[in-house]
């Protein structure tokens, strides 16, 4: 979900601007994750973020997601895989978003993991650790902390994602 249908890194730049006062722009700085970018010193104030209740619960969808997964969803079998184990708050968080910006997608089409391992034919992720003996079409979503990366079929927004599956 996160940085796939779900806007994650405005919302961190927007609180970290806020506790800290200091404008911090990852667009520049392809092949980094955000943490990487934060001083050393106020680094686990990143952590704590995340791990608020209700810090998924407000992100914007990435552009052109909703009407996309849609059409998608009408062709396919489509489901939502989220690794939302990794911050407790986020599993609420994340299905109740789900439910305000996807309710076509019913709760048996959504599966909150710890690792996506999961037996389909397409996987769109940011991140290819979740294409690790994943034996499907691989498309890599676009994001900051992969743009260096040259080993996968890539789609930079969702209307690619359209003209690859439509």
């Amino acid at each position: 979900m996160d940085e796939v249908i779900a806007d994650v890194i405005p919302k961190f730049l927007k609180l970290y601007n806020r506790d800290f006062g200091t404008a911090l722009d990852i667009e520049q700085t392809p092949g980094k994750e955000v943490f990487e970018l934060i001083p050393e010193d106020v680094n686990r104030k990143w952590y704590e973020y995340i791990n608020e209740p209700g810090f998924f619960r407000d992100l914007e969808p990435i552009a052109d997601s909703r009407e996309v997964v849609k059409k998608l969803h009408e062709k396919y079998d489509l489901y939502i895989v989220s690794a939302a184990m990794e911050f407790r708050n986020s599993l609420q968080d994340k299905y109740d978003w789900l439910r305000d910006h996807f309710p076509f997608i019913d709760w048996k089409h959504i599966i909150f993991c710890g690792n996506k391992i999961v037996n389909v034919d397409i996987l769109i992720d940011d991140r290819i650790r979740n294409f690790v003996d994943f034996d499907g079409r691989k498309l890599l979503f676009s994001s900051p902390h992969n743009l260096l990366i040259t080993e996968y079929e890539r789609v930079n927004n969702w209307k690619e994602v359209a003209e690859k599956l439509l």
